[in-house]
């Protein structure tokens, strides 16, 4: 018979080797949040530009604004999905929306979920579906390997609409993707004997659960330039066009985050912090 002593030490080592889980997050206190090791902890620092400085993408703002204010006011509102080009604002504009009705006075916060995490969200819906207060659920850069099957796409689906898990009221999800469909529309299934349309419908369907898709697209010179005006002017670093222009040109892209790349260059430059 083993005695007190021994077992004593086995669980401290065992508990040691797999400490319990740290605690959440008051859900109330804090404006964002991060879901980490199943467990929701305050962000550290969540600083979101303000929703003005973010141009060239008006009709997608106030689309994905309304929607996030109905949802602070608790009324009925959509999934939303922000596709397209990179570097576009479309993550921007998410941390954006949730400060800017922070700052009208609605009790709502962002709850950011890693793309592995999906499998995870039934445990953060539990958590916050009677918590008195609105979660845009925020899930950046979402992409599915084809390699891994189709299990990740079906889980988010049954979340969206219709399964068990469904998200609760007072949360609605908010992700970005590079492609319009989330998953990659490959023709390798038109080679399969067995129903390839239905293959292909099966992929698109989840696409088709977000009742907002908002589309973000490569903005021309001019709007690039009037990007790097709206910050330089904020933040009083002056510039020069042809700078501008010559710092894209090196990147290869016209997008909102080259164009604050370069003012975070120009504050460099000018000894200044942002």
């Amino acid at each position: 018979m083993t005695d007190p002593d021994t077992l004593r030490r086995i669980a401290d080592a065992l508990e040691r080797l797999a400490p319990p889980p740290a605690p959440h997050a008051d859900p109330v206190a804090h404006p964002a949040y991060v879901w980490r090791d199943h467990g929701l902890a305050a962000a550290r620092a969540f600083a979101p530009l303000p929703l003005d400085l973010l141009t060239g993408i008006d009709a997608q703002k106030a689309a994905l604004l309304e929607n996030a204010r109905r949802l602070a006011q608790g009324a009925a509102a959509h999934d939303v999905l922000l596709w397209g080009a990179r570097g576009a604002g479309k993550s921007a504009l998410v941390k954006a929306a949730v400060g800017h009705l922070g700052g009208e006075g609605h009790d709502i916060a962002l709850i950011e979920i890693a793309g592995e995490k999906i499998e995870d969200l039934p445990r953060l819906f539990a958590l916050i579906a009677e918590v008195p207060r609105a979660f845009l659920l925020f899930i950046d850069d979402l992409g599915f390997d084809e390699e891994a099957g189709g299990h990740g796409p079906r889980v988010l689906r049954s979340m969206l609409e219709g399964g068990a898990e469904a998200r609760p009221a007072n949360a609605r999800l908010h992700v970005t993707a590079n492609r319009r469909h989330i998953v990659p529309r490959d023709l390798k299934v038109q080679d399969s004997a067995i129903n390839p349309r239905d293959v292909v419908d099966d992929k698109l369907a989840l696409a088709d659960r977000f009742g907002l898709s908002l589309g973000f697209h490569v903005c021309d010179q001019d709007a690039y330039v009037a990007m790097v005006k709206g910050y330089a002017d904020r933040y009083g670093l002056g510039f020069e066009p042809l700078d501008a222009i010559a710092w894209a040109t090196q990147r290869g892209s016209r997008s909102g985050r080259v164009a604050w790349q370069y003012v975070v260059e120009l504050a460099g430059r000018a000894g200044k912090a942002l």
